[in-house]
Parts: C-alpha cells; sequence; structure tokens
C-alpha cells in the first residue's frame, strides 16, 4: 500500500489515475463532452422540425416499445397462451399491429431522409445506422412469422427452406426448428436491433437533426452545425 504524501495524496503508480478519476472519469468526462444534458435531452428545436416528415422517427421509437413490450409478454406467457386465451389473441394482436405500424412508420423515416441526403454535415454514421436497423427488423420480423406455430408460419418456412438451402445458410439458420427461430426472434435479433436504435438516437442527438436541403445555408443550420462539432 503507497504511503500519504504530505498532501495526504497516495504515492505510487496509481497517483495520477486516481486523482484522473481512472478510466471512468475518463468516459465519463467524454460522454458528457459529448452529450452534455442539454444536448442530450434539449427542450428546444430547429423551427424546420415542424415539419410532419420530423415525426416518423418519434414513431417508429414509439411503435418499437409497444413491439418489445408486447413480445416480452408473449415470450413469458408462451405459445399456447396466445393460441388459446383470449388475452393471450389481443396481445399477440397488438404486437402484430405494432409490427405494422413500426415498418410502416421505419420505411417513410428512411425515404424521408433519404431524399433529404441526411447524411450531410457528417451523418454518414447515423444514416448507416438506420438503414441496418431496417434490414435487421426485417429479419426479426421474418422469424416472427415462422414462431406463429400455425399453417401460416409452417407455409412460410417450407417455402423459405429451399430458398436459403440454395445460398448456403439453411445448415445454421434451419427456418424449420421453431426453437432456434424463436431465440433469433425473441433474444438475438431484439438485442441488436435494440443496440443499433440506442446508438442511431444516439448519433442524431450528437450530430442534431439534419436540415432541410434549401436552408443548409441559412441561420436554420447554425445549431446544426454547432452540434457537429
Amino acid at each position: 500500500m503507497s504511503d500519504p504524501g504530505e498532501d495526504g495524496a497516495a504515492i505510487g503508480p496509481y497517483t495520477n489515475m486516481s486523482a484522473a478519476g481512472g478510466w471512468t472519469g475518463a468516459v465519463r468526462r467524454r460522454a458528457v463532452a459529448a452529450l452534455p444534458p442539454d444536448k442530450l435531452l434539449p427542450d428546444t428545436q430547429p423551427a424546420y422540425m415542424a415539419s410532419w416528415i420530423y415525426v416518423f422517427g418519434v414513431l417508429t421509437v414509439a411503435s418499437l416499445i409497444v413491439v418489445l413490450v408486447t413480445g416480452g409478454v408473449l415470450a413469458l406467457k408462451g405459445p399456447a397462451w396466445w393460441h388459446v386465451s383470449g388475452t393471450g389473441r389481443y396481445v399477440n394482436s397488438l404486437h402484430l399491429w405494432g409490427v405494422e405500424l413500426f415498418m410502416f412508420f421505419m420505411v417513410i423515416h428512411l425515404w424521408g431522409k433519404f431524399f433529404m441526403a441526411a447524411w450531410r454535415g457528417r451523418r454518414a454514421a447515423t444514416w448507416i445506422t438506420g438503414a441496418v436497423c431496417f434490414f435487421t427488423s426485417i429479419g426479426t420480423a421474418f422469424t416472427g412469422y415462422l414462431v406463429q406455430q400455425n399453417f401460416d408460419s409452417q407455409w412460410i418456412a417450407g417455402q423459405a427452406k429451399d430458398g436459403l438451402n440454395s445460398v448456403g445458410i439453411g445448415a445454421f439458420f434451419n427456418v424449420l426448428d421453431f426453437g432456434q427461430m424463436l431465440m433469433w426472434h425473441i433474444v438475438l435479433l431484439p438485442f441488436v436491433l435494440g443496440l443499433l436504435t440506442v446508438w442511431h438516437i444516439l448519433l442524431v442527438r450528437l450530430r442534431g437533426i439534419v436540415p432541410p436541403i434549401d436552408a443548409t445555408t441559412g441561420p436554420a443550420d447554425a445549431t446544426t452545425r454547432e452540434a457537429a462539432r
């Protein structure tokens, strides 16, 4: 154990680390510098966000929350519950329509940002994470169809089996294996989608909301340029 110095601070190889707060202090300082509270949770937004096209990102996140909550309930109760119980069928319907709205809102959000060239202003990573979220959602929805345990899921699995086998991935992604598809649907893919969504939202806060193309040289872009620094 190191001896204390005249000022009471420990003398030894860890003196500088203790003074700086260690690696946790360094991570905290970098996080606060990049995303201070007023930037992470702003209470004002640029005037151009009054356009409806900016609403669909929030609607996508809101519907994703509904999907995750209802899916969690279905996972806890099991397949028999959502086929036999009236409450289970109701929650299953909420889950289904949550997915439908999620995909609908996300496609509009994706195309809206594509035509706005949302990768402008050092926002390429924001655009990429959003696009990867879209493709991950397709896989999640596909495995969801496969675990319904009805004639629809059997038909979808039978039709998909030959296509996946033809490209060589059927050996480790077996659509006829209910247990494997269930784990992909309720564990792996939602975990990846959740991480990508959080990353995407943090990048939006870090780089700012992309302004309309015709506003990039006006005062409305000043906030965005400041946020991108």
